[in-house]
């Protein structure tokens, strides 16, 4: 194990409680955000986001997950939802007769559109609001640092 001499300091303990608290709290909110506004959950936000990015190809779903903001455990579950809905299309992949691409439609990309502006008020809300450009800029250069 690497290190495993190094002491970890109350304050690096702290830290670490608050970062995932403080994330776990703001992404409820989030989540509470959306679901007011009677949307789907964030998960389907961002699966639906990388695979606007990834048009006209789409994505085999072992890349969507890697490229997912959100843990995301259960991706054939998610998969399937947003397929039953009507946002995502299923194509069988030429390269693995095994494997799918996963295409966003027209209705997915509606759904990003209605989607967004009820997150971005979240963000500024829960985030944007409560940091200056500042403290924003050091936290983002922080947390690349734990990658």
């Amino acid at each position: 194990m690497p290190n495993e001499k190094r002491d970890l300091s109350d304050e690096t303990v702290t830290a670490w409680a608050r970062l995932v608290r403080i994330s776990q709290a703001v992404l409820s909110k989030v989540e509470a955000d959306l679901k007011a506004a009677d949307l789907p959950p964030l998960s389907w936000y961002d699966a639906l986001l990388e695979l606007e990015r990834a048009r006209p190809d789409g994505l085999r779903p072992y890349q969507l997950q890697e490229r997912m903001l959100l843990a995301q455990y259960n991706m054939s579950r998610l998969t399937d939802r947003l397929a039953k809905a009507g946002y995502i299309e299923r194509e069988d992949c030429s390269d693995d007769g095994r494997g799918q691409i996963l295409k966003i439609d027209s209705a997915g990309r509606g759904l990003l559109q209605r989607m967004w502006p009820v997150y971005r008020k979240a963000i500024a809300a829960h985030f944007a609001e409560k940091l200056d450009t500042g403290e924003t800029a050091a936290l983002s250069r922080m947390l690349i640092k734990l990658r």
